[in-house]
């Protein structure tokens, strides 16, 4: 009976042999993370703005983008795909829906966390409202703010290798012609490298959140 032929978990020579369908959906997965969280957070900044000015409506706000979240991932993109007609779109729409929750939740956490006599002192001084949440409100919150997008950039990453269903899943499409193949080297290169972009990620985003609140490393080393 012959040998079965080797099937490592990692292998350079499946690189080497498949660089073009490696770079091809880390490149997908990568503009689809980055685009998904930048409409994201457009969205979830005016809808955050609108549950602080109007606590009535915070409830109303965050019922409905919790109820979105809690859509299963694989039935929101294959209801979306025949509505929408593009498997790119589809993602991009699902990836959205699902980081609204954690974006409009931490920005409206960190408006509410900042002092109100600060906010006060502002008006004191002749601020208009624009001003005081540009200058005074969003950069006291951006300790929070930062954090809900660290939290939503690392859940979109894992949620593009969802996007399979509709054959537009980034990695995912690797994972998946790795499981149907069962060639663990295409599985295990696929997931390292998923792992790889949410690291990434969330590091790329903690440094820029030190970087542009200094007063918060000060405030903790205190």
């Amino acid at each position: 009976m012959p040998d079965a032929a080797p099937n490592p978990w990692l292998s350079w020579d499946y690189v080497q042999a498949n660089w073009g369908d490696i770079t091809t959906a880390l490149d997908q997965h990568v503009s689809l993370t980055v685009q998904a969280i930048a409409i994201a957070a457009l969205v979830a900044l005016p809808l955050a703005m609108l549950a602080y000015r109007r606590p009535r409506l915070a409830g109303t706000v965050l019922g409905v983008t919790g109820a979105l979240y809690t859509i299963p991932s694989l039935a929101l993109f294959a209801v979306l795909y025949p509505v929408l007609r593009d498997r790119r779109a589809t993602v991009l729409v699902g990836l959205v829906m699902y980081a609204l929750l954690v974006l409009v939740r931490n920005i409206l956490v960190g408006l509410q966390g900042v002092d109100p006599a600060v906010t006060d002192a502002a008006r004191g001084l002749g601020y208009g409202p624009v001003r005081v949440l540009v200058t005074v409100q969003l950069p006291n919150a951006l300790p929070t703010v930062v954090t809900g997008l660290r939290l939503a950039t690392v859940t979109t990453v894992a949620l593009v290798t969802v996007g399979v269903v509709v054959g537009y899943g980034g990695l995912g499409q690797l994972m998946y012609r790795g499981f149907n193949s069962q060639y663990r080297a295409e599985i295990a290169t696929a997931t390292l490298l998923t792992l790889a972009v949410a690291l990434v990620a969330d590091v790329a985003l903690w440094l820029a959140g030190r970087l542009v609140t200094p007063w918060a490393r000060t405030g903790s080393r205190a």
